[in-house]
């Protein structure tokens, strides 16, 4: 009676989400695919990625939110449109994208990793002060996501710095979390690796890491597994931008101790209206999440002080990200902030932003119960007004009741030829 029930659920759900109008928002999907410099004078952001993500057969996407066994990477160029909102995303509203009024692809390769290493060597030369802005992205971010929006902060912020990022297998849906959160541990290794050869490149004199919600996760753990190996974090590694961080407040303290007191400068970017961080905490227990703390109170105020952590409150900035979730990106004074700290070693200050306040209170009693069936009856109304949960949630209610039609892939080796073991190096090579 049970599974009869638990099925009729689910058939009602997947109903529901098959009736949302199909044009209620989003954006067309599978934008990389290069199209034609029609304007040549726009400006444009090339950059290296980094991604555990699987390779994906369709075209335009790339990588999915599925797992590989070994990093792959990926040269790619965005053009930016002239007329444009500062912090706004230009999403095509058709495909092709125009150059003219879209962030548009103009190049998407992917290389092998000698190829990425050249390029790495070959854009530090071109930086003013031969360094590197890492972007780690966070929760439910498809690649393409990824992609568009370090594109707009590396422009918008006007860094001169090489931009790498590194973009883990999210399923870019709100009913992921506890996969988008495993995903992050299993690309820690593969992070600390290039912080790793970061550290030793001797062409590469400046490092800046900037994370975004569960990317703080995954940045603070390899940060921490290298300064364990190496006994200590490089000097070079000089800012670390912890943007509404999806971390523990008490697994932060431990991370911050294990690094040692010679750690890069942290600036940490916080929001009392961030609902995505609200449903973190219902999830973990109701433990405050980095992001939503009130850094004018104790204990937090002095632990900031002691570990020379710089804190900007983004509370009052408007952004047009219904969750409050990515302000840092998409307030101009705070992407400016941001290339001021990177090109100029500035220290952010409170001038532009405001601190203070109380700690986050709004929370959301549903979360515990996402990927459950009740998780899935909460999210149906999401479904028909999000594009992007809409997207994913067929998938999810016939996973609920082990009815998919295509199995889940497991992340493996792919070593049987010799041209793959030449360009894997999980395979081997040196």
């Amino acid at each position: 009676m049970r599974k009869n029930s638990h099925q009729a659920i689910a058939l009602l759900l997947l109903c529901l989400a098959l009736l949302a109008p199909a044009g209620c928002g989003g954006h067309p999907k599978a934008v990389l695919t290069p199209v034609a410099d029609t304007v040549p004078g726009s400006d444009r952001v090339n950059m290296l990625i980094a991604t555990t993500r699987g390779r994906s057969e369709v075209p335009g996407e790339m990588f999915t939110g599925e797992r590989a066994r070994a990093p792959a990477f990926a040269d790619i160029t965005v053009s930016i449109p002239a007329v444009r909102k500062v912090g706004e995303v230009a999403w095509p509203k058709k495909l092709p994208s125009n150059p003219a009024t879209d962030f548009a692809t103009l190049k998407a390769d992917e290389i092998p990793l000698d190829d990425a290493k050249s390029w790495l060597s070959a854009t530090v030369r071109k930086s003013p002060d031969r360094s590197v802005l890492v972007f780690i992205h966070g929760f439910n971010n498809r690649f393409e996501d990824s992609v568009f929006r370090f594109a707009q902060i590396v422009h918008d912020s006007g860094v001169h710095s090489a931009p790498v990022l590194v973009t883990w297998p999210s399923r870019g849906s709100l009913l992921a979390y506890g996969y988008d959160r495993e995903s992050t541990n299993y690309t820690r290794n593969a992070l600390e690796t290039l912080f790793q050869y970061l550290a030793k490149d001797k062409e590469v004199k400046e490092v800046s890491i900037l994370a975004h919600s569960m990317g703080n996760w995954l940045a603070l753990e390899a940060l921490r597994q290298m300064a364990i190996r190496n006994d200590g974090l490089p000097a070079k590694f000089k800012n670390v931008m912890l943007a509404a961080p999806d971390v523990d407040v008490d697994v932060f303290r431990s991370q911050i101790e294990d690094m040692g007191s010679q750690h890069p400068r942290f600036t940490l970017f916080v929001s009392r209206d961030d609902r995505a961080l609200a449903f973190s905490r219902r999830v973990w227990g109701d433990i405050p999440r980095l992001g939503s703390i009130d850094p004018e109170t104790d204990p937090y105020k002095q632990e900031m002080a002691d570990n020379r952590i710089t804190v900007i409150d983004l509370t009052k900035v408007k952004a047009g990200d219904d969750l409050h979730h990515s302000k840092f990106a998409e307030s101009p004074q705070v992407v400016q902030l941001i290339g001021a700290r990177i090109s100029d070693g500035q220290t952010l200050t409170d001038s532009k932003v405001g601190l203070g306040d109380t700690i986050l209170a709004g929370t959301t009693g549903v979360a515990a119960a996402a990927g459950s069936a009740a998780g899935l009856i909460i999210a149906a109304p999401v479904a028909v007004i999000d594009a992007d949960t809409r997207d994913n949630y067929a998938n999810h209610v016939i996973g609920l009741v082990g009815q998919s039609t295509a199995k889940q892939k497991i992340a493996v080796k792919e070593c049987s030829s010799k041209e793959a073991a030449g360009r894997d190096p999980a395979c081997g090579a040196q």
